[in-house]
């Protein structure tokens, strides 16, 4: 799996090219208690925080903390740390 669930998801919508006629699959196979297992963990992280963030519900803003925004609007270095 990758990091970026996006990019996985690109990979995966690129077997279903144009011109394909037959059914695709695509198995992960993943082994408990491995980085594979923590990366789909933090994928389905990242993909539930995108899904509240894009809802129309404003209740997630409102439950927003002074450290959560303090961590999303933290300046980032050019080296990707704050």
């Amino acid at each position: 799996p990758w990091w970026n669930p996006a990019v996985e998801q690109q990979a995966t919508d690129r077997a279903h090219r144009i011109g394909q006629e037959r059914n695709v699959f695509v198995y992960k196979y993943i082994v408990r208690d491995t980085v594979e297992e923590k990366i789909l963990k933090l994928q389905a992280a990242k993909r539930e925080l995108s899904e509240e963030l894009i809802s129309s519900d404003d209740g997630f803003i409102k439950q927003l903390t002074r450290e959560d925004l303090e961590l999303l609007f933290a300046a980032t270095h050019s080296n990707g740390r704050e």
